[in-house]
């Protein structure tokens, strides 16, 4: 039985018990049903053990993931702007040795097919959480197809393959890095070898004046340079990382209009020049622009949420943000986003 298995046992028991027996919290809650329950508990271990019956096509994953993955992960898993490239980076002899090369040697930057062990943690992982904007939609049957074509673009299985809870086991025999985790370290066993070859220091420790980053050379610039993604004020700044390119030689003013985007998290997905996951603000002014009631009608999308209008990533809704706050936000929006 896994951990979360083992508690929400015990969970379950304590909940069926009389409510005598609840002390010191007599007469809260009730017992948890089968289908609660059940509902909780739906981890699949490396082993297999609590995968469920199921079946799914390398082509059937096809046509799931163009309607339901690519807008975030690309077609082919290579991933855009925002999100880590799923597929890449493995060869032939990966799979033959089971443990990934360039893991060793650091000289590309890592993808998920490179560094996962398991094949039970994708399959896990998808079913809880994909689509992200609809965790656990996905049926068994679509779930297996969609880790199916996944597995077909990394080179592991055929493009007739079809992946189900008895032809899993093998899959995992061919995973690119399953010799990659181990648990002979500290981390695992205290009495393991510890992964760090550090001397603890006790007196007068060597202090550095400047912070060092602990990113690998061939990484610093995936996603741009750092210094300009830091806020300008705080114990926190982000080295450069623009090698040398466009560097900033100072940190410019934040318009109070920015700061506020900044502060509701809409910059997470939005840009003002450019389209990230969602459109770029100064698109959408040209999209809106002198339209009458445009205003009010972004702001209650913006409140609201929506998906369609920009493609098939949605929007998701901010109840939490003031009638004051969305106004302000798509008066600056709609103006150009100066």
């Amino acid at each position: 039985m896994s951990r979360s298995s083992s508690f929400l046992a015990a969970m379950a028991i304590a909940l069926a018990l009389p409510v005598a027996a609840q002390a010191p919290f007599p007469g809260i809650g009730r017992a948890a049903t089968p289908a609660e329950i059940a509902a909780w508990d739906i981890d699949v271990r490396p082993d297999f053990k609590g995968l469920p019956k199921g079946s799914g096509s390398v082509a059937k994953g096809e046509v799931l993931w163009e309607a339901k993955c690519t807008a975030c992960h690309g077609t082919f898993g290579e991933s855009n702007e925002v999100f880590a490239p799923l597929v890449g980076g493995t060869t032939k002899a990966d799979i033959e040795a089971g443990r990934v090369k360039t893991l060793v040697t650091g000289d590309v930057s890592r993808t998920t097919f490179m560094k996962v062990a398991t094949i039970s943690t994708l399959w896990d992982y998808i079913n809880r959480a994909m689509p992200w904007n609809a965790p656990k939609s996905l049926s068994t049957d679509e779930v297996y197809s969609v880790l199916a074509y996944l597995l077909n673009l990394a080179e592991i299985v055929p493009a007739d393959f079809v992946l189900s809870n008895e032809t899993i086991a093998g899959v995992q025999k061919r995973m690119p890095n399953r010799n990659g985790m181990q648990r002979e370290h500290g981390l695992w066993d205290v009495k393991g070898k510890p992964d760090v070859r550090n001397v603890a220091c006790m007196k007068d420790c060597p202090v550095s004046a400047s912070v060092a980053s602990v990113l690998p050379e061939h990484a610093k610039g995936a996603h741009g340079n750092l210094k300009e993604q830091n806020r300008p004020v705080g114990p926190a700044r982000g080295i450069d990382t623009s090698d040398g390119k466009a560097a900033p030689a100072a940190v410019a003013a934040v318009s109070p209009s920015l700061a506020l985007a900044q502060s509701k998290g809409c910059m997470a997905c939005h840009a003002v020049d450019k389209r990230v996951v969602g459109p770029g603000y100064q698109e959408i002014a040209a999209k809106y622009k002198g339209e009458a009631g445009a205003e009010s009608k972004l702001a209650a999308k913006v409140k609201a949420g929506g998906v369609g209008t920009w493609g098939q990533i949605p929007m998701p809704p901010h109840p939490a943000l003031s009638d004051a706050d969305a106004g302000a936000l798509v008066r600056w929006i709609v103006s150009g986003a100066p």
